[in-house]
């Protein structure tokens, strides 16, 4: 493992120097990876996967999501089966259906786990709420994860474009005596940048705060309330959208990703500088007690509940569709459209 120093704090990451993808291949050259769902995570692992040259099949029942796989190349019969036939097929089951999804097929694929097979997540959910979700692996078998930093969208994207995800791994289970080098060969061959160690439950806690805090639920509200204030004060639609939403995503933010957040100060103009710098910290500390607020709900198991609870619900499909229409009629993201539209790329 190399030694990097993030800010301050040494930390011990793997990298592709330590574990090139050669060495991941040969880990795992006797492996059957099954894939098992293939909605958010799974289209994108599995394909960065077989396409690193790992043994790879998708189980997936028949329906949308399979005829999906099969426009993506996978063969029935071949590297696509129904779920049950990849459960007893594969060595290594990646469990990579939503967690409502796996409460619900676990009692099938614990049939499957038998002694010296592995699990793969690449989340803590259903391991951590054991309680709740009644997912307990048999000892015999390996139990590890790795969870990589995006959507399984990017992911892929970002394989095909020769870059890639960081993404945390650990190890719950170790029962043959090789699930760590089987886990790092994972997080490689779904394309991963570096890999840095955490537990099951670090990832769940961190990974449900940051969902719900700025990485999705708090960045609409904070475009929404800026939105808002713009449009009450007499600032058009696309004033508002562009000074709230577009200039962020098609400017500064890719400054960020490139160098941080005093490079993109820098590269802005003396008044901007001057009113960010003196603005941060009134928002910081206007937020921290709703982010203090929202990790002690995660911490409780409040927000696993809930999510439990309300993913569960046989309607649950058409409520998630309805609210995302109701975001998507928002005024600000109809402006979106139409400015998205007038982007130069498409025109």
């Amino acid at each position: 493992m190399a030694k990097i120093n993030f800010g301050g704090v040494v930390e011990d990451i793997v990298t592709r120097e330590e574990f090139p993808l050669e060495k991941a291949r040969q880990v795992l050259a006797d492996q059957t990876i099954a894939v098992i769902g293939y909605g958010v995570q799974g289209p994108g692992q599995a394909l960065n996967m077989k396409d690193n040259g790992l043994n790879v099949i998708v189980g997936q029942r028949k329906g949308k999501t399979y005829d999906k796989a099969v426009a993506d190349g996978w063969v029935p019969g071949v590297t696509l089966f129904e779920i049950e036939e990849a459960l007893e097929k594969g060595t290594i089951i990646c469990y990579l259906l939503s967690d409502a999804a796996q409460i619900e097929l676990w009692p099938t694929v614990k049939k499957y786990l038998t002694a010296g097979k592995s699990l793969y997540f690449s989340h803590g959910f259903g391991i951590t709420y054991k309680e709740k979700t009644g997912i307990v692996p048999p000892a015999d078998v390996d139990v590890f994860l790795a969870a990589p930093k995006g959507s399984g969208t990017s992911l892929r994207r970002l394989f095909v474009a020769g870059k890639g995800l960081n993404s945390s791994f650990a190890v719950y289970q170790d029962a043959t005596g090789k699930a760590r080098e089987k886990c790092i060969a994972m997080a490689i061959g779904v394309g991963s940048g570096y890999l840095f160690e955490t537990d099951f439950y670090k990832e769940v806690t961190s990974d449900l705060t940051g969902e719900r805090g700025t990485l999705m639920g708090a960045i609409q509200g904070i475009f929404a309330a800026q939105y808002e204030v713009l449009r009450a004060n007499g600032h058009s639609p696309s004033e508002a959208f562009n000074e709230t939403v577009e200039e962020l995503t098609q400017s500064l933010m890719p400054l960020v990703a490139e160098n941080g957040m005093d490079w993109m100060y820098a590269n802005c103009s003396t008044t901007a500088q001057r009113g960010a710098l003196d603005w941060w910290k009134p928002f910081r500390d206007a937020t921290k007690p709703v982010f203090e607020q929202l990790y002690n709900s995660v911490k409780t198991q409040a927000e696993a509940e809930r999510s439990i609870t309300l993913n569960s619900q046989p309607d649950y499909r058409v409520k998630l569709d309805a609210e995302l229409k109701e975001m998507a009629d928002m005024e600000m993201w109809r402006a979106g459209a139409a400015v998205r539209s007038l982007r130069p790329e498409n025109n």
